[in-house]
């Protein structure tokens, strides 16, 4: 369990990303500029270190990733993937992250190009904070490659029918403003300040009673698959530990007492 301190680094093995824990969030950075932040194999690896480090420290509550530079990720590494180099990892899959995202709160921050692959790491989060004049898109079509990285399968969830086939199906960009209009973003800020807006946000989820939070995002991740009949036994089995627990009257007590809550995760 880390124990780094407010804006410390925590080690992670590889300059290919830097990890920084700020109490309890942790800011996740790729670190290939130079690359537009491309993920070739040896990244992805690093990604998938971090973020089971994040999941394995219990006083890191809410991970926020971004990129290094000017631009978010231009995603998978495609000279490395023209010599047989895919960035796939056993446990995570697709960029170290795709298929497995953290099980607890992650928010991307989108500064510049979030593209292919780049795409697909913002969608792996559960929110999104993006400068206004950020660009997104899936162009995989126009290489050959179809967006299978979580692209494809997370907008069809997120955004309407047809934005997403004109996405997928003419690789064509599409920008934040029009992204947060969709409601795939949740927050645009000015250029250069996604990364504070996040962090922003971050305290916001932070701030709330981290049983309350983790039940909130399974119900979220889970529900998709519930049927009608069976929806509000399984949250009742989710949620019912967290509206019992000791946090809970303590946030009603707080409440009473107009103060602010004191959580104990129990």
């Amino acid at each position: 369990m880390s124990t780094a301190a407010q804006g410390d680094s925590v080690s992670g093995g590889s300059d290919l990303v830097l990890v920084e824990r700020r109490d309890a969030i942790t800011v996740l950075t790729v670190n290939r500029p130079d690359a537009r932040n491309a993920i070739n194999l040896a990244t992805a690896r690093a990604i998938e270190a971090a973020v089971d480090e994040f999941d394995a420290d219990a006083d890191a509550r809410v991970l926020v990733l971004t990129g290094a530079g000017a631009t978010f990720s231009a995603g998978m590494d495609l000279v490395a993937a023209s010599k047989g180099e895919m960035p796939m990892t056993a446990k995570r899959g697709p960029l170290g992250i795709a298929a497995k995202p953290p099980a607890k709160p992650m928010i991307s921050a989108v500064e510049g190009f979030a593209l292919a692959g780049g795409f697909e790491l913002a969608l792996a989060g559960d929110l999104i904070v993006a400068a206004s004049n950020a660009q997104f898109g899936i162009p995989e079509v126009k290489r050959g490659l179809v967006a299978a990285g979580g692209g494809v399968l997370r907008l069809t969830q997120r955004l309407p029918r047809p934005i997403v086939a004109e996405l997928a199906l003419t690789g064509g960009r599409i920008d934040a403003e029009r992204l947060y209009q969709l409601g795939l973003i949740n927050r645009i800020t000015e250029p250069g300040g996604a990364l504070a807006g996040a962090l922003a946000m971050a305290a916001e989820i932070v701030a709330a009673a981290p049983l309350a939070v983790a039940a909130s995002k399974r119900i979220i991740d889970e529900s998709p698959d519930w049927s009608v009949a069976e929806g509000f036994a399984k949250q009742g089995e989710i949620a019912l530990p967290a509206l019992f627990s000791k946090d809970a009257a303590e946030g009603a007590l707080a409440f009473a007492q107009k103060r602010e809550p004191q959580w104990q995760g129990q």
